[in-house]
C-alpha cells in the first residue's frame, strides 16, 4: 500500500498542465501568382566564384606548407597584371611589410586551419586587413593539385569564427543596435564556400541620441536710473 501512495504522490507532482489554447497552424500563401519569372540573376553577392592561385605549390598538396603571404602577394600581382577585374578585388596594401621589422602593419592575419569540406583535409582561412577598416576573408583549399580560393568576402567585420564546418563573419550594421551575420558553408556542387544563411539580429539596445547642451541664461542688462530731478528747497523758492 505504501508503495502504491508513493506512486501516486509522484504522480500527482509531475501531471501535465494546459500551456492555454494554441493558435491554428497556416500554410504560407503565395503573393501576385501571376507574376512572371526573372529574366536575369540578381546583383552579384559575390558567391560562387573560385580562383586558381598561380605559382603556389606544396609538397603533398599540404596546405599548411604553404606560406599565406606568398598567397595574397600572388594574387595582388596576377590582379594588377590581368585587364579584367579580379575575382576578389580587395585593395590590399603594405605588403612590403611583411617579413620585416615592421612585420606588425603587415595586412596578412594569423592563419587558421580547419577541415570545411568533410574531406578530411585541412583549408586555410585567411584574414587581411584593408583600409577604412574593412577586413577580408578567404578560404583555400588544394583542388587537383592547384590551390584555389574558394571563398572571399570583405566587410566591416567586427568577428569571425568557425562553428562546425561554417566560417560565421559577423559585420557591423546600418541599424543601430543590430548587426548582420552571414555563415558561409561548403556546397558540394558549386565547389565552394556559399553564404548559406544570411540575418541581421539585435544586439542590444541602440545608442541614446546625444542631449544638446542646455544654453545658459544671458545675464540682464543693467538697468539705467532715470534721471533724479532737482527739488526745491523753500528757503531757493523765497530768492
Amino acid at each position: 500500500m505504501a508503495s502504491v501512495l508513493l506512486l501516486a504522490g509522484c504522480g500527482d507532482a509531475g501531471e501535465l498542465r494546459s500551456a492555454g489554447p494554441t493558435s491554428t497552424a497556416m500554410g504560407p500563401a503565395r503573393l501576385w501568382p501571376t507574376l512572371p519569372p526573372a529574366s536575369a540573376a540578381a546583383d552579384d553577392y559575390g558567391s560562387g566564384k573560385t580562383e586558381v592561385v598561380h605559382g603556389i605549390t606544396a609538397k603533398g598538396d599540404d596546405i599548411h606548407r604553404v606560406n599565406p603571404v606568398d598567397v595574397v602577394r600572388a594574387q595582388e600581382a596576377a590582379a594588377s597584371a590581368s585587364p579584367s577585374p579580379s575575382p576578389s578585388p580587395d585593395n590590399v596594401v603594405g605588403l612590403d611589410d611583411c617579413g620585416t621589422e615592421d612585420s606588425a602593419k603587415c595586412p596578412v592575419l594569423k592563419a587558421y586551419y580547419r577541415d570545411l569540406t568533410g574531406d578530411g583535409k585541412d583549408e586555410l582561412v585567411l584574414g587581411i586587413r584593408l583600409p577604412k577598416r574593412q577586413l577580408a576573408v578567404r578560404c583555400y583549399k588544394f583542388e587537383g593539385h592547384k590551390l584555389t580560393q574558394v571563398m572571399g568576402t570583405s566587410d566591416a567585420v567586427v568577428s569571425v569564427e568557425i562553428a562546425g564546418r561554417d566560417v560565421i563573419l559577423r559585420a557591423v550594421a546600418d541599424l543601430p543596435g543590430y548587426e548582420y551575420r552571414t555563415a558561409w558553408s561548403w556546397d558540394a556542387h558549386q565547389h565552394a564556400m556559399l553564404p548559406t544563411r544570411d540575418e541581421i539580429l539585435r544586439t542590444g539596445p541602440p545608442a541614446a541620441p546625444t542631449t544638446p547642451p542646455t544654453p545658459k541664461p544671458e545675464p540682464a542688462s543693467p538697468t539705467t536710473a532715470p534721471p533724479k530731478t532737482p527739488t526745491t528747497t523753500p528757503s531757493a523758492a523765497a530768492r
